[in-house]
């Protein structure tokens, strides 16, 4: 009665209370009930109704995959919008200050903390943090034209 109401279909309950059943009769001899048979029973009920309400949200999903239209391949341009992309921040990182270009590139290509790079150029944190913000700002206007197209 409980499959019957969690699954909404009286085929699909009658399916998983028969593997239910036939799951208990194949481990009689090796499992251990701490509480009740009842209870047991309930539960083994209730966690197979979840798995198969699962397997039906996603063979629903499969099959609403399968159904969208196919949409064209991009790839190739947005490689090539991606190779531009780096191609203007390669030129906006060069045109920052030298100070500000070296911290910025030790932190995103050489992937540095703040720390370790106030460390190695025998800098202040707070110097770091304030040129990468300098940086990012000066990057940021210098590439909005790019994100405009």
């Amino acid at each position: 009665m409980r499959a019957n109401l969690l699954l909404k279909s009286e085929e699909d309950a009658e399916e998983v209370v028969h593997d239910v059943f036939v799951t208990l009769w194949n481990k009689r001899g090796r499992f251990h009930i701490i509480h009740s048979f009842h209870t047991y029973l309930a539960a083994m009920l209730r966690y197979r109704c979840f798995k198969a309400l699962a397997k039906r949200r996603n063979l629903r999903q499969k099959i609403n995959t399968d159904e969208q239209p196919e949409f064209p391949d991009f790839s190739t341009q947005e490689w090539l919008d991606f190779e531009d992309l780096q191609q203007e921040l390669e030129e906006a990182v060069s045109r920052l200050p030298e100070k500000c270009q070296l911290i910025f590139r030790m932190s995103r290509e050489q992937y540095l903390s703040d720390k370790d790079i106030a460390q190695e150029l025998d800098l202040s944190v707070n110097t770091v943090r304030t040129q990468m913000h300098r940086a990012l700002q000066k990057l940021k206007t210098s590439l909005s034209s790019f994100f405009l197209l």
